[in-house]
């Protein structure tokens, strides 16, 4: 690790962490310190600040840093975790954006390199573009998921911010991804031209009011993702702090704290990100609610059960069925009752997945498609191959 990049934890939070409790998270923790670079050997989860929004629609030149989150962080007592977990301190900014973003990428593809997941706070949610690039030379195709009101597609043609970085992870090589599913859509917040891209490219998205209803609707998209990010705009303004608000719809605390568990329990999900936090004097709601987010990320990743092994009969069950003249074959796993489906991906030279692939689904699509209704994911996934 290049700890020349980072700025290390400030004295203020190494002394608030001395006259902690000795089993708050903060005295357990791996810190990156003035006279300290610790070794990385052993680490699961690697806490990294970004406090770049240069490229934010409303960036108006607020300096502001992450103490706030990570006192409250700090403060907080671990459940009954076996993982190991640093905090690397902040991502200097670089002279432009783009260097910062370089930066970004540089830790994260070290990080994933290792097999230790980053969890990104702060900054403006266009960081999420720098993350996707550190994925290049680990990953060949990856799927992305966003929490967010919005689908940020924006226009590719213009200089990237953080409402159109997903137009430049579709359209800027290396082309590395597979799915995008965005998650807490609220329709008067997208234009129907990109409801209609997002149709045309089948990508995935969950209405607000359809997660609200039953939380459990993200699971099989978060089983799925490689990399998850947050924007706190997807929030309703009433969890928040004055700063912070942006609209009275959105999720509450309970509701965000549940979608990170769920983040943090997918097997696959590699790098985490919660980002548009704006920080002010009166910040306490905002940085408890990202504490606790990231606890619960965490608590997830600590539950998390190795339940894909399809290789053993003994550890699943099997269940095909013809719809509409295609045979779909169900797995359900036995130790969680967690389920999947086969969706079988076209050969060809440029295919960088050429094998059956594995979609997470629930119990609810097995029986829609038992009475003749193929799964819209299966659908989805199916067209985009």
């Amino acid at each position: 690790m290049d700890y020349g990049l980072l700025s290390p934890i400030s004295n203020i939070l190494l002394d608030d962490i001395k006259l902690s409790h000795s089993q708050t998270i903060g005295r357990k923790l791996i810190i990156h310190t003035l006279g300290t670079k610790p070794s990385l050997d052993g680490v699961d989860l690697a806490i990294i600040g970004v406090v770049e929004s240069r490229n934010s629609v409303e960036y108006i030149d607020q300096k502001y840093n992450l103490n706030e989150i990570r006192k409250y962080f700090y403060s907080l007592y671990p459940g009954n975790w076996l993982c190991k977990i640093a905090d690397l301190g902040d991502v200097k900014n670089g002279d432009k954006t783009e260097d910062t973003y370089k930066c970004v990428t540089r830790i994260v593809s070290d990080l994933l390199k290792n097999n230790i997941i980053p969890v990104i706070i702060g900054g403006s949610q266009d960081i999420t573009y720098a993350n996707y690039r550190a994925y290049d030379n680990i990953k060949p195709m990856i799927n992305i998921v966003n929490v967010d009101k919005s689908f940020d597609l924006g226009d590719s043609s213009k200089p990237i911010t953080n409402l159109s970085y997903i137009g430049k992870v579709i359209l800027e090589k290396p082309y590395n991804l597979f799915n995008y599913t965005s998650i807490g859509f609220q329709t008067y917040f997208n234009s129907q031209e990109e409801i209609d891209l997002m149709e045309k490219l089948y990508f995935e998205y969950e209405r607000l009011g359809d997660i609200t209803c039953d939380i459990k609707n993200v699971e099989p998209a978060m089983r799925d993702a490689d990399l998850v990010t947050i924007d706190l705009n997807s929030v309703k303004s009433s969890e928040v702090s004055d700063n912070q608000k942006f609209s009275p719809n959105g999720f509450d605390g309970r509701e965000i704290c549940a979608i990170s568990r769920y983040a943090g329990i997918s097997n696959k999900v590699s790098s985490f990100g919660i980002y548009e936090y704006k920080a002010s004097v009166n910040d306490e709601a905002t940085a408890m609610l990202i504490s606790q987010m990231i606890w619960y990320f965490i608590e997830g990743f600590n539950c998390r059960v190795k339940d894909d092994n399809f290789n053993n009969p003994e550890e699943f069950n099997k269940y095909t069925v013809l719809v509409q003249n295609q045979e779909l074959i169900f797995y359900k796993s036995l130790k969680t009752n967690r389920w999947w489906v086969d969706t079988p991906l076209i050969t060809n030279l440029d295919n960088k997945n050429n094998k059956l692939s594995l979609l997470a689904c629930m119990q609810s699509d097995y029986d829609n498609a038992v009475k003749g209704n193929i799964p819209n994911r299966w659908y989805k996934a199916y067209k985009k191959n």
